[in-house]
């Protein structure tokens, strides 16, 4: 197996060292292939591999115009159908498997023409997964097809024959794309010499009068271009804005902002209202048109008031159900009437937490003002305190007694000294 391994090695080296490098010869070479390897059928091999798919890398070399020298180092997963042998186990998984060859390739035609068709032969080694070596002798035939740049296609099949007692005899075809690892070179252009030219951006100011001798211009500027001031792209005597840099479309002026706002008009939605530019330039909307824009409305739908963050006044709504807060003369005790209103104030207040309540007691006239005092305070209390016994925290509830001081109806009558003893409740939001 040494000997056969050296075998090899100067077989691969011998068209380099005695390759003549002349330019009719192939310039060294590198190319990549794929094809697919035929092992013949054996008795009793059961899934043992019959084809397999592989690639490799070749490398050429011009020993003369009719001879080149091949290196082909090939690689597939296969299971190798080894001769029945005790040594060697039948292959139940595919494993590793690695080719290298060296051939000579006489060719038919030089490789000028387009298709040269050629016959082939070396000697070759391949391992299974580095644990069984065996040696064979590829021998036979392809086509080289020319392409660019001095690469070209090569289309080969060969018999590998038994050289070991592993070998298995088998046919490898493939194709292959290979490129010369040094272009030829070109030969140089000879540029005549330029004529001296006095106007050299012919732009017809010549000589020491152009000022810009390499860019063309005008005589008006002394060869120089139209200048362009704020370099915008916009000359200086198209441009209405000069000093400031803007665009074709106006002028070289820059786009235009109506409003002020800092938002172009090309992109601004309202163009001579200042707005922002999260509303693409128009102003904070107001959804309900009540006046309070919608980032500060809490409810940005529905028309409210600014006292009460948008939203809509629970004032009116607070009034009709103390329209029936009204006590017996000297007394404090709340009747199923005003528990009732009282239970729809609640209501109320638990829909809306951010509202709270001024109770205000009152009485009428009859009585002295100490006993009145004391009296409207205990009608405010008694509210307050159904109204938190329902659930209401007590600091969402302020009390003050107000005696007779603030009669809503006359005095001098039975029923406007019944509307006076009352209990009052502002929204305090």
């Amino acid at each position: 197996m040494k000997k056969l391994l050296l075998t090899v090695l100067v077989m691969a080296n011998f068209f380099a060292l005695y390759a003549q490098d002349t330019a009719s010869n192939k310039a060294p070479s590198i190319g990549f292939k794929i094809g697919f390897l035929d092992f013949k059928k054996t008795n009793g091999t059961d899934n043992l591999t019959s084809t397999a798919p592989y690639f490799g890398l070749q490398y050429f070399k011009g020993i003369n115009p009719k001879l080149d020298g091949m290196l082909n180092l090939d690689f597939s997963s296969l299971k190798y159908p080894f001769y029945v042998s005790k040594l060697i186990p039948k292959a139940n998984s595919n494993q590793y498997y690695f080719a290298f060859d060296a051939n000579l390739n006489f060719k038919l035609l030089s490789d000028e023409k387009k298709v040269v068709p050629y016959i082939t032969g070396g000697l070759g080694l391949a391992t299974t997964h580095g644990a069984y070596y065996t040696a064979y002798v590829p021998f036979g035939g392809g086509f080289q097809i020319k392409a660019n740049q001095g690469s070209f296609i090569n289309i080969s099949s060969t018999y590998r024959a038994e050289l070991s007692p592993l070998t298995k005899m088998h046919f490898a075809h493939s194709i292959s794309y290979t490129y010369p690892l040094k272009l030829k070179d070109k030969k140089p252009v000879m540029i005549p010499d330029a004529p001296v030219n006095s106007d050299p951006d012919n732009d017809g100011v010549s000589g020491d009068a152009d000022e810009c001798p390499n860019q063309a211009g005008v005589a008006k500027y002394h060869g120089c271009p139209v200048p362009d001031s704020d370099n915008d792209g916009v000359n200086d005597e198209m441009d209405k804005c000069p000093n400031q840099a803007g665009v074709a479309k106006y002028q070289g002026c820059p786009i235009p902002d109506t409003d002020k706002d800092g938002i172009n008009d090309e992109v601004d939605k309202c163009p001579t209202e200042k707005g922002l530019s999260r509303y693409q330039g128009c102003p904070i909307p107001d959804t309900d048109k009540d006046g309070i824009n919608d980032e500060e409305d809490n409810c940005p739908t529905i028309a409210g008031i600014a006292a009460n963050h948008g939203c809509a006044n629970l004032q009116p709504i607070i009034d009709k159900f103390t329209s029936n807060l009204k006590f017996a003369s000297g007394k404090t005790l709340l009747t199923k009437k005003i528990a009732a209103g009282l239970d729809s104030i609640f209501l109320v207040m638990n829909a809306y937490p951010n509202m709270s309540l001024a109770i205000g007691g009152h009485t009428d006239n009859t009585g002295t003002l100490k006993i009145n005092q004391k009296l409207s305070e205990q009608r405010a209390v008694v509210v307050k305190d159904y109204l938190t016994k329902k659930g209401i925290i007590v600091k969402r509830l302020t009390t003050a007694g107000y005696a007779d001081t603030r009669p809503i109806a006359d005095n001098k009558t039975i029923k406007g000294r019944a509307m006076n003893r009352r209990t009052d409740l502002v929204v305090l939001y």
